[in-house]
């Protein structure tokens, strides 16, 4: 066996042995919030589609009509022969949503933060990074060279500490959290980051791939904020917009530096035209829809209330279970009563902290989100 095979196989093992493994499992969406798995159809608490957007009539019908007219892929960089018009009707779209000057697409939420940074800092410089943001942010921190800091998840007396001490050394300094958390389902308080920024001349990202679509009637958690200056807004097309791609919005200045020197749009191929018909089509939905975009909070917190938690602040509500194990066998015990809540484990969430993540949906019937709650009460 060569040394690699060997290598492999030692790591595996060592996560079995933890409980720590990952493996894909085939699943197949049905409309509503139903999928089908090894079999069996589920009610899915864990799909991030928080506005059934992806297997709307509309959506659907626009990226499959742009893919008979514009063909399935975008062939090249945006910068060569990848720039389709529907990008720039997009990025149009996204900056009036967000109220910025400008936008930028990207092809994918990761592909944005991973080259959206190091375009903007570099060594000599430094990035503040809340504990919890997600891994994309910590990627491109990593990527840029530049100083990492990290903060207290949340903390604003544990960056501004961080700010005086740090900041005088850097020539520039980007503050990088989740407006939503993954994991969490908090919301950073963007205003008051925003304030320390002002005053320590750093220049405040906010990722809002968890929030857009289903805050503020849609706008996303920088709109619960009005006060806040946040320069750089970045975002997913792949969740509650029930597409794929990422986004910055910024100012103009801003967007143009990107465009010319961030690696992951350079040299990386551009978003399929299907993608960015759906993401178009999704955005009518929104504007048009205000309702619809109020329910996955409103179906959170009937499940919040039911187990007598803390009011939902997004639609995402962890129910923290400890070890991995532990985690694992709940998701199971769910799964046999028909619900497909997937188990979080170590490294996406800190040790002793695995969890079931339930992410909540408009697809969601009020009846199902009690059921739920009342089966999850009995495994605690």
């Amino acid at each position: 066996m060569q040394s690699l095979d060997v290598f492999a196989g030692e790591k595996l093992a060592a996560l079995d042995a933890k409980s720590l493994r990952r493996r894909l499992k085939p699943t197949r969406r049905h409309d509503g919030a139903v999928v089908e798995r090894d079999g069996k159809r589920l009610i899915s608490f864990s799909c991030n589609d928080y506005l059934g957007l992806s297997q709307h009539p509309a959506v659907r019908a626009a990226a499959a009509e742009a893919a008979l007219n514009y063909g399935a892929g975008a062939a090249a960089s945006r910068l060569v022969t990848g720039d389709h018009p529907l990008l720039s009707d997009l990025e149009r779209r996204l900056a009036r949503l967000k109220g910025t000057e400008a936008a930028c697409v990207f092809g994918s939420g990761y592909l944005a933060n991973t080259g959206v940074i190091p375009t903007l800092v570099g060594p000599g410089d430094a990035v503040f990074v809340d504990a919890l943001a997600h891994a994309c942010i910590w990627s491109g921190a990593q990527l840029s060279g530049a100083k990492i800091v990290k903060f207290a998840h949340n903390d604003i007396a544990d960056l501004e500490r961080l700010l005086r001490t740090e900041r005088p050394q850097a020539r520039r300094a980007l503050v990088a959290t989740d407006g939503v958390f993954s994991m969490d389902g908090d919301i950073a308080p963007l205003d008051q980051l925003s304030a320390l920024c002002k005053v320590h001349d750093a220049w405040l990202l906010s990722d809002d791939a968890h929030g857009v679509g289903v805050l503020a009637q849609g706008r996303g958690s920088a709109a619960l904020f009005p006060d806040a200056d946040i320069p750089l807004q970045m975002g997913t097309l792949s969740k509650a917009l029930g597409s794929y791609g990422g986004y910055l919005c910024g100012s103009q200045a801003v967007i143009d530096l990107l465009k010319t020197r961030a690696r992951t749009l350079v040299y990386a191929t551009g978003l399929p035209p299907a993608s960015a018909a759906a993401a178009l089509a999704a955005l009518d939905v929104v504007e048009a829809e205000p309702a619809l975009t109020e329910q996955p909070l409103a179906k959170a917190r009937l499940f919040t209330q039911r187990l007598g938690l803390p009011d939902a602040r997004s639609p995402i509500v962890p129910v923290i279970m400890g070890e991995a194990d532990t985690a694992l066998a709940a998701s199971a015990a769910l799964e046999a009563q028909g619900f497909l809540v997937v188990a979080i484990r170590p490294p996406t969430v800190p040790e002793g902290t695995a969890r079931l993540r339930l992410a909540f949906s408009a697809e969601h019937a009020d009846a199902d989100v009690l059921r739920l709650a009342d089966a999850v009460a009995a495994l605690r």
